[in-house]
């Protein structure tokens, strides 16, 4: 879900939060050493989102928020806030190239530049929240 976070601050909150749940405790997030990834470079998206990008004049970025249920991919276009929602049952990250790495959720990607170790660091620790998010739900075969 692709939303503009400027508008209804309370609203899209909600929405959030009823998507990817609440941001993760204090505790939570001295264990994993952080939970944002600091500015990374976007090197493309989806229709959708390449038709936002076009209209920012400087260079594109983004930084990644781990929740308790999702990630949040936050951008800024020409003074507005947008948000690109994924829960973890409909995140897929693909390596596409040795510095590259792309987020799908539905009909929505992004491809983000990752060309230093700390990213890679970063989308690991995605990865690990994913499978334990998965792994604490209890499903059996």
């Amino acid at each position: 879900m692709l939303l503009n976070l400027s508008n209804n601050p309370e609203e899209v909150k909600t929405r959030i939060e009823k998507e990817i749940g609440k941001s993760l405790d204090l505790k939570t997030r001295q264990a994993l050493q952080g939970v944002d990834s600091g500015l990374l470079v976007i090197n493309s998206g989806s229709v959708e989102i390449l038709n936002l990008l076009v209209l920012n004049q400087g260079l594109n970025t983004c930084n990644i928020e781990l929740k308790t249920d999702g990630i949040l991919i936050r951008f800024q276009i020409n003074m507005e806030n947008y948000g690109l929602v994924i829960p973890f049952y409909k995140l897929k990250i693909n390596k596409s190239q040795a510095s590259e790495y792309t987020f799908h959720r539905d009909e929505y990607f992004i491809k983000i530049k990752a060309d230093k170790a700390n990213i890679h660091n970063f989308m690991r620790k995605i990865r690990m929240q994913k499978a334990a998010h998965w792994s604490s739900q209890g499903f059996r075969d």
